[in-house]
């Protein structure tokens, strides 16, 4: 009779249970409404699986349920659930290592998608959205001739030449007005640089902006007679100097752009990033582009979009946090609204980053952004009052001081646990500024690729030996507990995005001769360096709970490697080859 009460029972519950409405999947009842409507659970085997989950580190197999982990370890050690519900093993992987997906913390996607379109003049080799690969540009002389060869190409006289990817420290000296002149006073060109912190403009551009000697906007250069140079740097000038070919240039991005965008984060194991400069181009734009494409089941990738602070503040004035409110009221687990990004300095390659003392080799210094320092505290305040996480842009150890300094009048005015205040690239620091970020509570979002691609040129070109060397102190980070995270800032910053690259160059800090160790204390042991791409990078975007790791409940992403890099010689990370990922549950192989 029991037995007949437990199953009549039963199939009450399953009764009811279908008279009422599905849990959503952040619903803890999630699960059992998913294994009562027979949904069955998929099990991938792999060689390895690293869950960087420190108590259980290390797994055979990782158990599936409705785009969620349901389980990690062996098929014996899951017998409890397998032996109850319906289920499939996947043996696609079980030559291959299992890790978190990899988060990207800082990148920009949509305007990069753009950027990559143009008429490429930079030094390296970089991936066209076309197809194939865009050739190097390796001189300034190289880069004059580039331009005056797509002049002489284009046949319509009055088509505007947009450039991208011009880099004054690889290819040697700047640009200006007089120099692009030489090439065309009738059609205008646009050159902008690899970071695109900077553009330079000729004479018929100049025109087009409609801007005359007299303009007073942050970042726009004149010479001794007060004649505008054709060189606008930093935020508000830019806005100005790309006003008249602003949608021509995000038209080459869009829906496509932000696809080849996603095929390039799975070939190198990503399925976590965050957009740093969220309305930059438009928010709708940039929203409904980002939906469309996440419309493609090939399109891997997950995306929190941090707004600009100034594009914000420009169209909203003090009602600038209700505005933002609009933006992350919409949204779900693959596209949402969260964090507010500011900028206190410059460029690092473009050598416009603001340094303590002695500043630069040539005696000079870098840029201020586009809020004065002493007014960043007060453009933050709101954003602090609301809980709202911050973000702030510093290359410059001075810069760093800047921000640290806005934190602790934030901090004494109102105090905030977990606020998570983050400290975007960490360029150019000193041991005594990562004791001073644990004290007040900050993070990082270190770029550390700078070291391998750039630490020698600097050493040489604006910063000297002493900073150079000593890009990204990560080993600092570490011994102050600072929590830290690794980004590319791809592809806006002459370096690729590729995280096990990154981890390379934190476990080894070689510099680009490929011998030379850069601060051999800066460097970090293989599980910090892989736990920055993983659950610690989660950990500064907020989603800590949701990616990172391998545990039940969390989105089950996954990279999917084919070696293993806590096993392999340091020196060999960087060479691993990725198979793909495995997203919400799915297998995708990249064929890239």
């Amino acid at each position: 009779m029991r037995t007949l009460a437990i199953f009549a029972a039963a199939a009450m519950a399953a009764s009811v249970a279908a008279a009422q409405p599905a849990p959503s999947p952040d619903h803890p009842d999630w699960a059992a409404a998913l294994l009562a409507k027979g949904t069955p659970i998929t099990v991938y085997t792999a060689r390895k699986v690293y869950t960087m989950d420190p108590g259980r580190p290390e797994a055979e197999a990782v158990a599936v349920l409705g785009g969620k982990v349901l389980s990690t370890g062996t098929l014996e050690s899951m017998k409890p659930w397998l032996a109850r519900y319906a289920y499939a093993v996947d043996d696609t992987l079980k030559d291959k290592i299992v890790l978190p997906g990899f988060v990207e913390p800082h990148t920009h996607f949509y305007s990069s998608a753009s950027l990559m379109g143009l008429s490429y003049i930079g030094p390296i080799q970089l991936p066209n959205p076309r197809g194939g690969m865009h050739d190097p540009v390796p001189t300034h002389d190289a880069v004059l001739a580039k331009l005056r060869e797509i002049d002489a190409t284009t046949s319509d006289p009055t088509e505007p030449i947009i450039a991208y990817g011009f880099d004054p420290a690889q290819q040697g000296g700047t640009l200006d007005r007089d120099d692009l002149d030489a090439i065309s006073t009738t059609r205008p060109i646009w050159v902008i640089a690899f970071a695109p912190h900077f553009a330079y403009l000729n004479s018929a551009a100049l025109a087009a902006t409609g801007l005359k000697d007299d303009t007073d906007i942050h970042g726009v250069y004149k010479d001794a007679d007060g004649k505008l140079t054709g060189v606008f740097n930093e935020n508000l000038a830019m806005l100005a100097a790309l006003k008249p070919v602003g949608g021509k240039i995000a038209a080459l991005g869009g829906v496509d752009g932000l696809k080849f965008m996603g095929d390039i984060a799975t070939s190198v194991g990503i399925t976590t990033t965050s957009e740093m400069v969220f309305g930059a181009i438009g928010f709708d734009r940039e929203w409904a582009d980002t939906t469309e494409a996440m419309k493609d089941p090939d399109f891997a990738v997950r995306m929190r979009f941090v707004p600009l602070e100034m594009v914000l503040h420009e169209k909203n004035g003090d009602d600038a946090v209700d505005a933002w409110r609009k933006l992350a009221a919409q949204g779900d687990d693959r596209l949402f609204v969260d964090g507010i990004k500011f900028f206190t300095d410059g460029s690092l390659p473009l050598m416009s980053s603001m340094v303590q003392f002695p500043g630069y080799l040539d005696a000079t210094n870098g840029s201020v952004n586009n809020i004065p320092w002493d007014q960043l505290a007060s453009r933050m305040r709101p954003w602090w009052q609301a809980g709202v996480q911050i973000h702030c842009h510093a290359n410059g150890d001075l810069a760093l001081d800047v921000c640290l300094g806005a934190l602790a009048e934030l901090q004494e005015a109102k105090p905030r646990f977990d606020h998570r205040f983050t400290v975007e690239h960490y360029s150019i620091s000193t041991p005594m500024q990562a004791r001073r970020m644990h004290a007040l509570g900050a993070v990082a979002s270190a770029n550390i690729y700078f070291t391998s691609y750039r630490s020698q040129l600097h050493s040489e070109h604006a910063y000297g030996p002493d900073r150079a060397e000593a890009f990204a102190r990560l080993g600092s980070l570490e011994r102050e507990g600072v929590i830290f995270g690794l980004h590319s800032d791809y592809p806006q910053v002459i370096v690729p995005m590729d995280p096990l690259k990154a981890v390379w160059t934190a476990v080894n800090r070689l510099a680009e001769d490929g011998t030379t160790v850069m601060a051999p204390g800066e460097r970090i042991g293989v599980e910090r360096a892989m736990r920055a791409i993983t659950l610690d990078a989660a950990y500064i975007l907020g989603m800590e709970d949701q990616v990172g790791s391998l545990e039940p409940g969390k989105l089950a992403d996954f990279a999917v490697l084919e070696d293993d890099p806590f096993a392999v010689d340091p020196m060999k990370i960087k060479d691993i080859g990725v198979w793909g990922t495995v997203f919400a549950g799915a297998l995708h192989p990249s064929d890239r």
